[in-house]
C-alpha cells in the first residue's frame, strides 16, 4: 500500500530531525540545477560552461554541495545501524543494513541503467551514436552514477567507521584529515603513482564522518568549523597544485574532484558548518505543516530525478534540434537568454520522467524517529543473513557504478574501455557487476527471523 505524503508527514514523530530531510532534498536539487546551468551543449557536442568562463568557477564554492549529501548520509547511517543493531535479538545484521540502505538506492539506479543501456544498445545497432551530440549524450548520461558508487562504499564501511567514531569521536575525523593530507603530499610532492585514488576513500569518508558527529550532538561550534575549512581551502588553492574549480573542468591536469584532493575535503568542512549553522532558524521553519509535506514529497522521489535530469536536459537540446532551432554558441547573449527557458522545460520534462519512473524509489511510509523502532516489539524485523555476501555484492555494486560512470553507453558494441583505479573496465561488464551485486545483496538474506526486543 502506497503512503501519501501527507500522511507520512502527519505521522511524523515530534523528535524526528527534519533539517536533515531538507539538506538532503535542497543538495540534490542544487546539484540538478548546477548540471541543466553548467551544460554547454552546441551542434558538436557537450561541454562545460565554466571552462568557457573561468571566472564563473568561483560559483562551485556554492554549488558544489555533495559534500553535504554525503554528510547527510553519514548522519542517518549512524541512526540506521544503532538501530537495527538495538532491535535484532540475536546475530550480526551487517548485511540486514546493507539491503535495508540499499533497497531504496540500487533499484532506481539499475533500472535507469537498463533502461538507458537498451537505447544505447539500438543506437549503436543503428550505425548511430559514435560522435556528434548523440555519442556525447551517451559518455555523459551516466557520469553522474560516480555519486551513487561513493554513497555504495560509505553504506558498507559504516559499522566499522561507526566504531571508531565511538571510540575516538573526533579523533575519527582527524585521522581521516591526515590520511587524505598524507596522499596528497605522496602525490603531488614525491609523485608516487595511483596514490590519489585512497583519497576517493579519505575524502569522502572523512566528510561522512562529519555525520556521524553531529548524529551524536559533537559539532558543537559550526561557525568555526566553517572558518576553518574555507581558510584551509582559499589557502591551498592560492598557494598550493589546487584548482579554483571544485568540480572537474575538462582538460585540466589537476581536479579536485577526481580524485578528490584535500582541498575539496576543506570544502566540504565549510560547507558542513555553513549548513550546521543555519539548522535552527531551518528548523523552525520546517515546523510549518504545508512546508513539512513538500519536504517529505520531495524525498520520495529526489533520487528518481537525480538521475533522470540529465536525460531531461537532453530531450530539451534535441527537441530544439529537432524543431530547428539552432543552438546558439555557448555562453553567448542568446544562450543566456535562452538558459531560464530550458531549465524550467527540463523541471517539466524531469517530472514527466519522475512520474514513470517513481514506482521503483520504492514505496513510502514513515520513517522511525531517532531511537525510535520502526516495527512493533514482537514482530519479525529484516533477518540478519549472511555479512559476507553482502559485503561480496555491495563491492561488485559499487564497482560496477563507479566503473559505467567513466565508461559511459557509448562503447557497448566496440570494447571501450576506461580505468577503474588501476584497471580497465568496459561498459558491459560494469553493468554485469552492478547487477550481479544486487542479486547478491539481495540473497544475502538469512530465512531466519530476527525477534526483537520487548
Amino acid at each position: 500500500m502506497t503512503v501519501s505524503a501527507r500522511d507520512m508527514a502527519a505521522a511524523t514523530p515530534a523528535d524526528r530531525d527534519r533539517y536533515v530531510d531538507l539538506l538532503r532534498v535542497a543538495s540534490l536539487a542544487t546539484v540538478i540545477a548546477g548540471h541543466w546551468l553548467m551544460a554547454a551543449v552546441s551542434g558538436d557536442g557537450i561541454g562545460n560552461l565554466l571552462a568557457l568562463v573561468p571566472p564563473l568557477q568561483v560559483l562551485t564554492w556554492g554549488l558544489q554541495v555533495m559534500p553535504v549529501f554525503f554528510f547527510v548520509g553519514g548522519f542517518s547511517h549512524a541512526l540506521s545501524y544503532r538501530s537495527l543493531a538495538r532491535r535484532a535479538a540475536t546475530g550480526p545484521v551487517y548485511a540486514a543494513f546493507l539491503r535495508a540502505r540499499l533497497q531504496r538506492l540500487l533499484r532506481p539506479t539499475l533500472v535507469f541503467v537498463l533502461v538507458w543501456s537498451a537505447a544505447a544498445l539500438a543506437v549503436q545497432l543503428a550505425g548511430h551514436g559514435a560522435g556528434g551530440l548523440t555519442g556525447a549524450a551517451l559518455r555523459l548520461v551516466t557520469q553522474p552514477l560516480w555519486f551513487i558508487g561513493i554513497y555504495l562504499a560509505m553504506v558498507a564501511f559504516t559499522p566499522p567507521l561507526l566504531k571508531l567514531h565511538e571510540r575516538w569521536g573526533w579523533g575519527a575525523f582527524a585521522g581521516l584529515l591526515a590520511a587524505a593530507a598524507l596522499v596528497d603530499v605522496l602525490r603531488f610532492a614525491l609523485g608516487i603513482p595511483y596514490v590519489e585514488f585512497l583519497n576517493f576513500a579519505f575524502v569522502w569518508l572523512a566528510v561522512h564522518q562529519l555525520g556521524f558527529l553531529r548524529a551524536d550532538g559533537r559539532i558543537r561550534f559550526p561557525a568555526a568549523l566553517a572558518a576553518a575549512g574555507l581558510a584551509a581551502a582559499a589557502a591551498l588553492v592560492a598557494y598550493g597544485p589546487y584548482p579554483l574549480s571544485m568540480v572537474g573542468m575538462p582538460g585540466e591536469k589537476v581536479s579536485n574532484m577526481a580524485p578528490p584532493t584535500l582541498a575539496l575535503l576543506a570544502h566540504g568542512m565549510w560547507l558542513v558548518g555553513a549548513v550546521q549553522l543555519l539548522a535552527r532558524p531551518a528548523t523552525a521553519w520546517l515546523a510549518r505543516p504545508r512546508v513539512w509535506r513538500g519536504v517529505v514529497a520531495a524525498n520520495g522521489i529526489a533520487m528518481t530525478a537525480f538521475l533522470w535530469h540529465l536525460t531531461a536536459m537532453l530531450a530539451v537540446y534535441a527537441a530544439q534540434l529537432a524543431l530547428g532551432i539552432g543552438l546558439p554558441a555557448p555562453a553567448s547573449a542568446t544562450w543566456w537568454a535562452q538558459v531560464p527557458v530550458r531549465i524550467l522545460v527540463a523541471a517539466a520534462l524531469t517530472g514527466v520522467l519522475v512520474a514513470l519512473f517513481r514506482r521503483f524509489e520504492g514505496p513510502g511510509r514513515p520513517a522511525a524517529a531517532p531511537g525510535r523502532p520502526a516495527t512493533a516489539p514482537g514482530r519479525p524485523a529484516t533477518a540478519p543473513g549472511s555479512g559476507p555476501r553482502a559485503a561480496a555484492g555491495i563491492t561488485l555494486c559499487l564497482l560496477g557504478v563507479l566503473g559505467l560512470s567513466m565508461t559511459g553507453l557509448g562503447g557497448l558494441l566496440d570494447g571501450h574501455s576506461a580505468t577503474l583505479v588501476a584497471l580497465p573496465v568496459t561498459a558491459p561488464a560494469a553493468i554485469a557487476m552492478a547487477l550481479g551485486g544486487w542479486v547478491l545483496v539481495e540473497r544475502s538474506a538469512s530465512s531466519r527471523s530476527v525477534r526483537l526486543r520487548g
